[in-house]
């Protein structure tokens, strides 16, 4: 008798352990896909008509395009710590480029440490968490060393050294009077794709995506282009010849009627003095250099996404995979007089966003709805069949997923510095900064925000309900300038 119990509980044991891991099975993978200062330029959003990205457009026929999608932060470090740290920068008081959010927010559960927990096998190579390639501390940046069963280059660090032109190959200096990190350039350099150090992640994770593992994984690709300096092999360049490259459209005296307030970043972001350097004395100068190097990093960075691609459809798991694809904020290229972000402008906020849901998302399928990236993670764990944590800011887009025509009654907040936010609705885009100066811009009339309209009686009562939509000042946390207990000098972009 107890023999044949003991069979029997082996059996339904056996079962048990069948049915779960079946049900390990059938959770979906997720390909992460984080691109780094990504504007509105690329193909699906038509934001630059001489922009080449075949593979992102390629990806948003496979699911849902966001064509209204806004970044949290104006720059790299509170808008990265805000996706994956799930909390707005008004939350976190992360609201520029200084910070660290091990330190401010080291009870929290990280977006890859929250797929580690549940089980995922947790994958990642490039830049996902703030870093950059100034210095050796740039190369860990602010990594989650914790929320990784491997990671490339390794846990440690998160970025290799990049591919640079030779010394004195690039004419004159680098930069104009821009950045004083040196890094505002533009220049082919002769090398294999692979060999670049976004080539090194990618055919990294390619080969993880190949690899046979049982069980969800959750893998994180960091590209860094089209990330400054503008440095990718010639024929990204030969894509894009430069006497046939088109500048965005620029009105003068743009800023002739926003507020001083609106110049807040000129310190960290680089304004009319760039402007005058690439203008050169009011021609074109280096702009459309400059121009060329832009469209032509894009391009490189859109090869990646394509390699990512392909890799994952030979592994023969692309349908149960879901794919999601951001950048962290956009990029100005001249206009307002702006070279960079950290700007609550729409070409600091709006960015590429897509999301591929095998089940869920209808191939091919867009919305015009205004979206907020700090949706990722609420939307991440949904789609996976978790709970979301409850220190998680952002709705769930879920439902917009499954219906991109039903009517969606958010707005995206994007702030960079205390007290300063943009509001950005369907149609509207509402600034505010600390000082209580205000911008408002109806993009049905004005893609460009060339009217500041805040001044204008006949807006009061949308410019009043799209304040009403801003948190409370009461919520506000206060801004976190260096990491509590230590000195820093502030990060570069």
């Amino acid at each position: 008798m107890t023999d044949k119990l003991t069979s029997i509980r082996w059996i339904l044991a056996f079962i048990l352990g069948l049915s779960t891991f079946s049900q390990a099975q059938e959770r979906p993978d997720i390909l992460f896909i984080a691109i780094d200062d990504m504007n509105d330029w690329v193909e699906p959003l038509g934001g630059h008509p001489q922009a080449k990205t075949p593979n992102i457009n390629a990806l948003a026929e496979r699911g849902m395009l966001f064509t209204n999608a806004h970044a949290p932060g104006a720059a790299c470090l509170p808008s990265r710590t805000a996706i994956l740290t799930g909390v707005s920068p008004f939350n976190s008081g992360i609201y520029e480029q200084a910070g660290d959010w091990r330190i401010d927010l080291e009870n929290i559960t990280t977006l890859p440490r929250y797929f580690r927990d549940n089980d995922y096998r947790t994958l990642g190579g490039g830049k996902l968490f703030h870093a950059h390639t100034y210095s050796l501390d740039g190369f860990q940046g602010q990594q989650d060393t914790s929320a990784w069963d491997a990671y490339f280059p390794s846990l440690e660090r998160q970025l290799v050294d990049e591919v640079r032109p030779a010394p004195g190959q690039t004419p004159g200096p680098a930069v104009g009077n821009g950045r004083q990190s040196g890094d505002f350039d533009f220049y082919p350099v002769v090398v294999t794709d692979s060999a670049m150090g976004d080539g090194q992640t990618v055919s990294w994770i390619s080969r993880e995506l190949e690899a046979a593992y049982t069980g969800p994984r959750f893998i994180s690709a960091g590209i860094y282009r089209p990330h400054l300096p503008w440095y990718v092999p010639q024929r990204y360049f030969d894509m894009h010849p430069l006497e046939q490259v088109l500048l965005p459209e620029y009105l003068e005296n743009d800023t002739s009627d926003i507020p001083d307030s609106a110049l807040f970043g000129q310190e960290v972001s680089m304004g009319p003095d760039t402007m005058d350097w690439v203008r050169q004395n009011g021609g074109t100068g280096k702009w459309q250099e400059a121009v060329q190097g832009y469209l032509a990093s894009m391009s490189y960075s859109d090869a990646m996404v394509g390699e990512l691609i392909a890799a994952l459809d030979r592994s023969g798991r692309a349908d149960n995979t879901i794919i999601v694809l951001w950048s962290d904020h956009g990029f100005h290229l001249g206009e307002k007089e702006r070279w960079g972000k950290m700007t609550l402008w729409e070409e600091s906020s709006h960015v590429p966003f897509i999301i591929v849901a095998p089940g869920i998302t209808t191939p091919g399928s867009s919305t015009d709805e205004v979206v907020s990236l700090q949706s990722i993670y609420a939307t991440l764990a949904e789609l996976s069949g978790l709970e979301v944590p409850e220190h998680v800011d952002g709705n769930s887009l879920l439902p917009l997923l499954r219906n991109p025509d039903m009517e969606w009654d958010d707005v995206a907040t994007t702030t960079f510095g205390y007290g300063n936010f943009a509001v950005r609705g369907d149609r509207y885009r509402y600034v505010v900064y600390s000082d209580g100066e205000e911008e408002l811009y109806d993009h049905a009339n004005d893609s460009n925000e060339w009217n500041n309209l805040a001044n204008d009686p006949a807006y009061q009562e949308i410019k009043s309900a799209m304040a009403g939509r801003l948190p409370p000042r009461s919520a506000w946390t206060d801004e976190i300038v260096f990491p509590r207990g230590s000195e820093q000098t502030e990060e570069g972009q």
